[in-house]
């Protein structure tokens, strides 16, 4: 039996895509949204069984990755989230790199030799890599318009990825892979498809509303967004921490939602022109990621002013810089 797994997100959809174009075999296929990380707890399987796992934090399914080993299964493992040590088990097959610029979909696209480099490039763009997603796509001689349509794509299955509950989200991620790994080439499924204009009209919406919110507080160097507890929120969340990296490069950003478990989700950015500390102030918390992009899964209400305090007060300009206007990584 052959299993996939991945986050729901684009990075995540897309390596799974490009690999499945490329073995096309049934597989049994489990995902969920963009904080479903520890899925592999989720995985039945045995002795004999292939096991594909994309875009999922190694560290956090080390217990149930040991147990799928130990059982028999093999296991080949793409990400690019930290981990403190890889296995050495002869089952198991890790493509992991940490590096800036890099994502799921990349080594992916590195594995199988460019052979769905255009699928690459729509996850590199959901991902927030922008650069590497223009690069890919220059590497295929796409013009502007068709690049801008994949970078559309990208952004638009990473936004329908954020939730904290199906209902959150306009479509599934299992149901959107199922459509988007029929189409070898994402501008077809962009033509075909009317799910990829659904996508992108919901998605315009939800960040209309997003962008006329003004900020909790803020520095020159630093900007706290408070959303209202609404589905459309938490759907917009990442969408909006990833456009104010974008259009605010000298700048760090904390972008804090409501969760309907009644605590606060935190997405931090780090300036995309000194992209380092994200992780390290979000492991203050108890939350984890890479250096210019990181998270707080459960953050108390009654500490959302102590926190903004902090992320202000953080030494953010202090950071090693690249020249500045630059697209740095996410």
């Amino acid at each position: 039996m052959h299993i996939d797994v991945c986050n729901g997100d684009a990075d995540g959809l897309c390596a799974v895509v490009q690999w499945r174009l490329h073995d096309p075999r049934a597989a049994r296929f489990i995902t969920g949204l963009k904080r479903d990380i520890e899925l592999l707890a989720l995985v039945d399987a045995s002795r004999g069984d292939q096991l594909l796992v994309c875009d999922l934090s190694m560290q956090r399914n080390m217990k149930p990755l040991m147990r799928l080993l130990e059982a028999g299964v093999q296991v080949r493992y793409f990400d690019h989230h930290k981990v403190d040590k890889i296995p050495d088990h002869p089952l198991l097959e890790a493509h992991v790199d940490v590096a800036s610029g890099v994502c799921t979909s990349v080594l992916v696209d590195d594995h199988l030799g460019g052979r769905f480099r255009a699928w690459a490039a729509v996850g590199a763009f959901g991902d927030n890599l922008e650069t590497v997603g223009d690069r890919l796509a220059a590497s295929l001689g796409l013009s502007a318009e068709d690049c801008l349509r994949l970078k559309s794509l990208g952004e638009s299955i990473n936004y329908n990825a954020y939730g904290d509950r199906a209902e959150d989200v306009w479509i599934p991620p299992q149901h959107l892979y199922e459509l988007l790994v029929r189409y070898p080439d994402p501008l077809a499924f962009l033509e075909c498809e009317p799910v990829a204009r659904e996508l992108q009209a919901r998605r315009d919406h939800d960040m209309q509303q997003a962008l006329a919110l003004h900020a909790y507080a803020q520095r020159s160097h630093a900007r706290v967004y408070v959303f209202p507890d609404a589905a459309w929120s938490r759907r917009v969340s990442g969408s909006l921490a990833n456009w104010l990296a974008q259009a605010h490069p000298q700048q760090a950003h904390a972008v804090i939602t409501p969760t309907v478990a009644g605590d606060l989700l935190i997405s931090v950015r780090s300036p995309r022109c000194a992209p380092t500390g994200a992780a390290e102030f979000c492991r203050r918390y108890g939350g984890d990621g890479r250096a210019a992009a990181a998270g707080i899964d459960h953050f108390p209400v009654d500490q959302l002013d102590a926190l903004a305090a902090d992320f202000l007060a953080t030494p953010w300009a202090d950071a090693p810089k690249t020249p500045c206007g630059c697209k740095g990584p996410e």
